[in-house]
């Protein structure tokens, strides 16, 4: 092995080992089915935070961003913008009434508003979708960081991430891996803001440069021009505010708060975590303009933020900054992974495993059995499919969502009307759009003009398109309103407070 990959190599063994260790930790407080699904909702405002921000920054946060504005320029911001402010939205419209409802998954919730077993299955299937269409770009950079630090061939990232991540989903289930991640939010901001740092400090020392001569057509947007672009801009925006909401494994950790006044207070504090965090980013998209010239000749953006420090620095040096990045790179996959193994485990022990292991053998063993299953398969699809794009594809997974669950949360909360079969009209009309768009895209079908960017794309007319059917099928179907959906809605927006008669 050379020498330069041993920090690399100790950073990846190090995090798993901490990550194995305190998911122990976590161990000896999860004992009941609740810890296991929503660490008995005990989780306090700031600790969750620190989760959300550990399981939402994600490869594409952590590698994507950067390369995406070496590449494209300054219309990639509305990556990092977008995740951002997808809280915003979901703090105003769906924190706290969702954690009133008492659920523990989206299909919880789905079933308990509207009272159908079917919408249940649906939203199940959705979240099993989506779910697996996010843990890819996990694996796929985990297999990019290993390759590129230490010369690990590609298929060893996913094998180790998959490891270490169903070891400790099973181990401990929410409780644990809420202590996980809060730490590995933590450790990936240092893991950029420190050498970001040091990189800055050699920049200024240098006299200050600005971008090569061949750099001046990076920013060109990778989007297109003229209306095209325009409409793929305001897509790209539209699935990403909106699919927020809609990620099972964001909503999931809302479930695990105390109350709604917490959810809401979780939410404030993540907007916070995220806006920090994402500074970073653009600051090694910017110096990789001006040190970073081959990486963009020979295709190899994705690994900017791996390969700057031992661009910039050389030596011991770039590699000790390497392997700290690396390190944080690493708890990116590990955070991201276990928080949507957790939300997949936990639908498919509620309607698959836990038929087959009968109630007799008890939920944390079917949720176990469910944990291996929701490991498996996208890692033998990763192994199998390689070279999808880590940013697209996360993208691909918020528009997804934003067209499925977004408009079945805001009707579901805010309207009265909506109606089992309107719902499952809307999940079936935004699922079958955004979704065959997602397999055509992940299958390497990629035409030209408007209908590669409507397919590349498909939030602005798959979203519209959910909620219009979900409203009219519902107005269509009055009949089947459900009696209790006014009640529903008033424990929804009551304030505990009120509630408890205090």
């Amino acid at each position: 092995m050379n020498a330069s990959a041993v920090p690399g190599l100790v950073a990846v063994i190090a995090v798993s080992v901490v990550t194995l260790a305190i998911g122990t930790w976590g161990l000896r407080i999860s004992r009941t089915t609740s810890d296991f699904f929503v660490a008995s909702r005990t989780v306090r405002p700031r600790l969750n935070a620190s989760a959300i921000g550990g399981e939402y920054l994600s490869a594409a946060s952590f590698l994507g961003i950067a390369g995406l504005l070496l590449v494209g320029g300054a219309q990639m911001l509305w990556y990092p913008v977008g995740w951002t402010a997808g809280y915003l939205v979901l703090l105003v419209l769906v924190a706290a009434p969702l954690r009133r409802s008492g659920a523990y998954t989206l299909p919880d919730f789905a079933e308990a508003r509207l009272g159908s077993r079917t919408v249940r299955a649906a939203c199940s299937l959705l979240v099993v979708g989506v779910g697996w269409l996010y843990l890819l770009p996990q694996f796929e950079g985990a297999g990019i960081t290993l390759r590129a630090t230490i010369g690990a061939p590609e298929w060893a990232g996913p094998v180790v991430v998959g490891a270490v991540v169903l070891a400790n989903v099973t181990s401990g289930g929410m409780r644990s891996i809420t202590f996980v991640q809060a730490f590995q939010y933590w450790l990936k901001l240092t893991a950029l803001l420190v050498p970001a740092m040091v990189l800055l400090a050699i920049w200024w020392g240098d006299g200050r440069p600005g971008p090569t001569t061949a750099s001046e057509g990076w920013s060109t947007p990778v989007a297109g021009s003229g209306a095209i672009g325009l409409y793929t801009t305001y897509s790209l925006i539209i699935a990403l505010f909106l699919g927020t909401m809609g990620l099972p494994h964001v909503v999931v950790r809302f479930y695990t708060n105390p109350d709604g006044r917490g959810a809401r207070r979780t939410t404030v504090v993540v907007l916070a975590l995220l806006g920090l965090f994402y500074l970073w980013p653009p600051v090694y998209a910017g110096l990789g303009r001006v040190y970073g010239e081959a990486l963009v000749s020979t295709g190899r953006s994705d690994v900017l933020v791996l390969e700057l420090p031992r661009l910039m620095v050389g030596g011991a040096g770039g590699d000790v900054l390497t392997g700290l990045i690396t390190a944080g790179a690493f708890a990116a996959f590990l955070s991201t992974s276990s928080g949507l193994v957790i939300a997949v485990s936990g639908v498919l022990t509620q309607d698959v495993t836990s038929r087959v292991v009968g109630e007799r053998v008890g939920g944390v063993t079917a949720f176990r059995l469910a944990a291996v299953v929701a490991v498996a398969i996208p890692l033998l699809v990763a192994l199998v499919v390689q070279d999808v794009g880590v940013a697209e594809s996360v993208g691909l997974a918020f528009a997804v969502a934003a067209s499925t669950f977004c408009p079945l949360l805001v009707l579901g909360i805010w309207w009265r009307r909506l109606t089992d079969i309107g719902a499952l009209a809307g999940l079936a009309a935004g699922g079958l759009g955004a979704g065959g768009a997602a397999v055509l895209a992940l299958a390497g079908f990629s035409p030209g003009g408007w209908l590669g960017a409507l397919l590349a794309q498909p939030a602005a007319w798959s979203v519209p398109l959910a909620g219009a059917v979900m409203v009219a099928v519902s107005l269509l179907t009055s009949g089947r309103e459900p009696i209790h959906a006014r009640r529903f809605l008033v424990r929804l927006h009551t304030p505990e407070v009120l509630g408890s008669g205090r």
